[in-house]
């Protein structure tokens, strides 16, 4: 039976590594690639690595960083790809085939892209045949309006006249090899997944689906696998402020049967 997967997501704004609140408050927590390497060496299955800069400005201009300051996300993809021994999935201000093939030469495995789709969802089609579905990843963040879920658009910030049930099907039928679905309005609140939101997609999608948004303890993550068809489960704030916080959620759940990879620390030499 395949694994299900534990995903840390990593959000860069303008250089920083930052933490996340309701899309809207946002707090540095240091360059962008330390998280990296401790997230790689603590036995992660995947990374999630999303640019949500609404600028071009990505020197951090802090010499006592010990890190180079960069100009352009694409350096940092690169430094980003030196340090990590698993797979990564990579977003952010992804408009056109080259993008997506810049990204891939510097180390990228997948790409998640989300505006785009957004704008037009038959960008995804022109992806996947030009790069295999396996390597596209269609990220949709849902805000609740009304009685439903809504498509809410980072780059605006605002909600757009798109149920994400719409969007999420259309992506699978022009070949996404996977859905992101985020709840806004969890995101950084730590009260667990939205698990109506994630039944509702997995109810209607065949493809993988990796839900986030709301995760503040192990059994959020328990919770989500046990009560839905979720194939991954991800999350942000919580791998930060714990050592080897990865490993350990990963033990928790192994160790209350859920279907993943048995917790390993990965061996540095």
């Amino acid at each position: 039976m395949k694994k299900n997967r534990l995903i840390p997501v990593l959000l860069l704004k303008n250089g920083w590594l930052v933490q996340s609140k309701g899309f809207n408050r946002y707090q540095n927590l240091g360059n962008p690639t330390t998280a990296v390497k401790r997230i790689s060496e603590w036995g992660s299955d995947e990374l999630i690595y999303l640019d949500i800069s609404k600028t071009d400005e990505y020197s951090i201009r802090r010499e006592d960083q010990n890190y180079p300051n960069r100009q352009s996300f694409l350096e940092i993809i690169e430094d980003v790809s030196k340090v990590t021994f698993m797979p990564i999935t990579v977003g952010g201000k992804i408009e056109s085939l080259s993008d997506i093939e810049e990204r891939l030469k510097l180390g990228a495995d997948k790409i998640a892209i989300n505006t785009s789709v957004i704008d037009n969802p038959e960008f995804v089609l022109k992806c996947a045949k030009e790069f295999g579905s396996q390597c596209i990843v269609v990220s949709i963040d849902a805000k609740i309006k009304g009685s439903d879920y809504f498509v809410y658009n980072n780059k605006t910030s605002s909600i757009v006249d798109s149920k994400v049930t719409e969007l999420s099907k259309l992506s699978e039928e022009f070949g996404a090899g996977e859905i992101l679905i985020n709840s806004v309005d969890r995101d950084g609140l730590g009260g667990g997944y939205d698990i109506d939101l994630i039944k509702k997609i997995c109810s209607i999608v065949e493809i993988p689906i990796i839900s986030c948004g709301g995760v503040s303890e192990w059994s959020h993550f328990h919770e989500a696998l046990d009560l839905t068809k979720t194939d991954a489960v991800a999350a942000a704030n919580i791998f930060h402020y714990r050592d080897q916080s990865v490993y350990l959620s990963k033990k928790y759940l192994y160790e209350n049967n859920c279907n993943v990879r048995k917790p390993d620390l990965l061996k540095i030499n």
